[in-house]
């Protein structure tokens, strides 16, 4: 801060040239691509290309349907990078938006360096803890005919851990790199036209949804070709092609691990930010939402691009390449039992599944074009209309593209109708996954009778719209559960009608048409995605447009698109949940088989009468709940040092209100970045160190009592009860989380006495209870959910 600044001599303060102060001391680019950078473009050029031949030579070794996926990912990885370039070549606006822009760029980038630095080392400790349990575990019998000793085993797994955890972390690097550069971009079209501000947005969300799904397939897609041709499989005396996707696990918890701790740490920072801000700036002073007198706002403006664009890129990446494990591990063991003679359609369907979202997802981001008109957005088309028109183009390539699928990759003489089977189970995901975005809407979005009854609520005081919220919330997880129910019965029963048998006739096509339904639900990941980013990128937006003291048409504009943007983030994290309880079903089923193949015994089912089975699933369910709640704590721990500091500057800089003294953004940005990096290794440990200690109690009880699956069985319920509750305890925080924040939106278009009303002031209220729900806690219970299925599996081997 300048010296004419600190003394106060200035001008009215909106008169005066407005500067951000930055971040950090130099501009930070990531090791990798500072190394990249150093490399001549020619070499760079022909190492790439030798890459991509490898890449090729591996897939073209292992199956054409490789080489398909891979095709497919490059070319949409060229697409992107067309999508970069298109967003990036629009006009950021004047020098106020610049500056603003920069100082979120910075603290994003601060503190997502630091965050990750952390985690990584929490990867590379777990890592080794991975190696020292898997050098002295036993071998199943299907490792030991193919010669797959424990200490291959061993180093494949970690690999494959490792992997997966950069993976995630790079996705969760390009969910942030997009949305800090388009944010201002969209500012600037919004002061010309509604629409190109729409696009602008749609199309920064899809780059980042597009190299996230596509990253997760081609990391799955190498790992596996790599392991078949290395490992020799299928050649004799070599593992079989069906116990192949065992190996990939460990590439799905290092997802997982990373996204955890990127949802908790990102979810933290952002509602800590958000509620100090809110808290003192527009409860206590009366000033605008991302009003720049309020010392807060840059780091909530941060926080909206660590917390939901970084976290959500890893949370999705986490989500795909669970479930496609999942599946493929169950694609595998059903065509074992079936004898099927080239298996492979079974175990790559997921692979080309996503392959077609991928291109899917595509053609509706390209759907949403530009037009000349200029204007109010809300007064010439419905922004969530213009999104969901291109969802729909989305669904019907997905119905068309899916059914193409399970022609081509799950046709077999021994059941020739089983493919069309599994097509309606693909149909039965779409229309889940649809049906999820609708429920969530309906409850989140202020044009329905949901949120405007809960923004009426708030005309008598703080409480009823507490209370009104709470009831809400708990009342949206009812559609959700009954969607669930159907689509889980329903699919296992065309899976088990599709006429595959094993040898004994019994039917076996049951958990693999559940498994077809998740990937059905997941087939229009990418565009989901796209819609998630757009929301955190459209608030930023609308921040910005703030901060800068913008015309109010243009902040009608952002106004519009940020609550659309609540609405979609809220459909999303819906989507997100439904797609977790299908696939942790998966997992749990695969966790199961594990066991059994370790045990050499049957493992198919969990007696919850025995009395430790119970008291694993109440510990799971208490899990949910403990974790919950520390993740709100930590929230409102964060939350009050960056109320008391607000507070502090504003009674130390009284000029601040008057435009002639400057916060100190800074401090407030340190504040919540050192805070939310302390707060989340609590529960983020909690989650991972569980499942292990209660499996480890309960074998060793079991081993002198004589029950040596006891430490199994207890973690299988203990996983069944905690997926069950974490998919409840999910529902009702994001949705009444959502609801909340568009209530207060509402009241903000000049509903029930509009902005500065005592009405406005309960909805503040109950967004602020609502903020570590939506963005926190519950989020991060989804990933959790998976993490647990995922770390189960990995660790198994030591509870028998």
């Amino acid at each position: 801060m300048d010296d004419e600044m600190e003394s106060g001599n200035l001008g009215p303060y909106q008169d005066r040239p407005r500067t951000f102060p930055n971040m950090r001391s130099k501009p930070y680019t990531p090791l990798i691509f500072r190394i990249l950078m150093r490399i001549n473009i020619r070499v760079l050029f022909i190492l790439g290309l030798l890459g991509l031949g490898a890449i090729f030579y591996i897939g073209a070794s292992t199956s054409p349907v490789i080489v398909f996926v891979f095709t497919v990912c490059i070319i949409s990885f060229c697409l992107s990078i067309y999508l970069t370039k298109w967003v990036l070549a629009k006009d950021e606006g004047p020098p106020e938006m610049v500056q603003i822009s920069d100082a979120i760029r910075d603290g994003a980038e601060g503190f997502f360096r630091t965050q990750y630095s952390t985690i990584s080392k929490m990867a590379i400790l777990l890592a080794l803890v991975i190696l020292s349990i898997y050098l002295f575990r036993s071998t199943t019998p299907q490792q030991e005919s193919s010669g797959l000793g424990r200490s291959t085993s061993a180093f494949i797994t970690v690999a494959a851990f490792l992997l997966g955890a950069l993976c995630s972390g790079i996705a969760g690097y390009v969910g942030m790199w997009v949305s800090v550069r388009a944010n201002v971009r969209v500012s600037s079209a919004a002061r010309r036209s509604a629409r190109e501000a729409l696009q602008i947005a749609v199309r920064a969300g899809g780059f980042s949804a597009i190299v996230v799904v596509g990253m997760a397939v081609l990391g799955v897609a190498i790992l596996y070709a790599t392991f078949y041709v290395w490992l020799g499989v299928d050649s004799p005396g070599s593992m079989k092609v069906t116990d192949l996707p065992l190996l990939l696990v460990g590439y799905g918890f290092g997802a997982s691990f990373v996204a955890l701790f990127a949802q908790l740490g990102g979810g933290i920072y952002t509602k800590a930010a958000d509620v100090g801000a809110d808290l003192v700036g527009k409860v206590e002073q009366g000033i605008p939402e991302d009003d720049p007198r309020n010392p807060a706002v840059i780091a909530d403006l941060v926080g909206d691009n660590v917390g939901d664009c970084a976290a959500r890129g890893a949370d999705l990446f986490e989500s795909i390449a669970a479930e496609i494990i999942s599946a493929m591990i169950l694609g595998g063991t059903m065509a074992k039992r079936c004898k099927i003679e080239d298996p492979t359609g079974f175990i790559l369907f997921p692979l080309v599944v996503h392959s077609f979202d991928l291109v899917i997802s595509s053609a509706g981001i390209f759907s949403i074009r530009g037009t000349r008109d200029s204007g109010v957005i809300g007064a010439i088309e419905d922004p969530m209309a213009i999104l969901q028109k291109g969802y729909s183009v989305t669904i019907f390539l997905a119905v068309v593209t899916f059914g193409l699928s399970t022609r081509w990759m799950l046709y077999t003489e021994q059941a020739p109708s089983a493919w069309l089977n599994f097509a309606l189970c693909g149909l039965v995901g779409i229309m889940t996954a649809y049906a999820f975005v609708w429920i969530t809407t309906y409850y989140t979005d202020y044009k329905h009778e949901p949120v405007r009854t809960l923004a009426l609520s708030s005309s008598t005081g703080h409480g009823t719209n507490i209370i009104a919220g709470i009831s809400l919330g708990l009342e949206s997880t009812a559609l959700p559960v009954l969607v669930i129910s159907v689509s889980i019965v329903s699919a296992f029963w065309l899976g088990h009608t599709s006429g595959l048998v094993d040898d004994d006739g019994n039917p076996t096509g049951g958990l693999f048409g559940t498994a077809v339904a998740t990937m059905g639900m997941l087939s229009t990941a990418a565009y989901v995605l796209t819609m998630d980013m757009f929301g955190p990128i459209a608030d930023n937006a609308g921040g910005i447009v703030e901060m800068s003291q913008q015309p109010e048409s243009v902040r009608e504009i952002t106004d519009v698109l940020d609550a659309v943007g609540n609405t979609t983030k809220a459909t999303t994290k819906g989507f997100a949940i439904g797609s977790a309880a299908l696939a942790s079903f998966l997992l749990f089923s695969a966790y199961m088989d594990e066991v059994a193949a370790f045990a050499h015994v049957p493992f198919n089912q969990v007696d919850i009468a025995i009395p430790e089975v119970f008291v694993g699933g109440l510990l799971g369910s208490m899990l949910i709940f403990l974790f919950s709640a520390w993740a709100c704590a930590a929230v409102g721990r964060t939350a009050q040092e960056v109320v008391n500091e607000v507070r502090r500057q504003f009674i130390e800089r009284p000029g601040i209100m008057d435009y002639k003294e400057k916060p100190d953004y800074g401090r407030c940005v340190a504040i919540v970045a050192s805070a939310s990096l302390k707060e989340m290794i609590k529960p983020g440990a909690l989650a991972i160190v569980s499942p292990i200690v209660v499996g480890l109690m309960f074998r060793i009880l079991g081993y002198y009592t004589g029950h040596p699956l006891l430490g199994a069985k207890v973690v299988a319920s203990m996983l069944m009860f905690a997926t069950v509750s974490g998919i409840l305890m999910a529902l009702f925080l994001n949705t009444a989380g959502g609801a909340w924040d568009n209530a207060k939106k509402y009241i903000e278009t000049g509903a029930l006495g509009g902005k500065g009303s005592e009405c406005h002031k309960a909805a503040i209220t109950g967004d602020t209870v609502g903020d570590p729900f939506k963005d926190t806690a519950g989020p991060s219970l989804h990933v959790l959910i998976k993490m647990l299925a995922t770390i189960t599996l990995v660790m198994a081997p030591i509870f028998l």
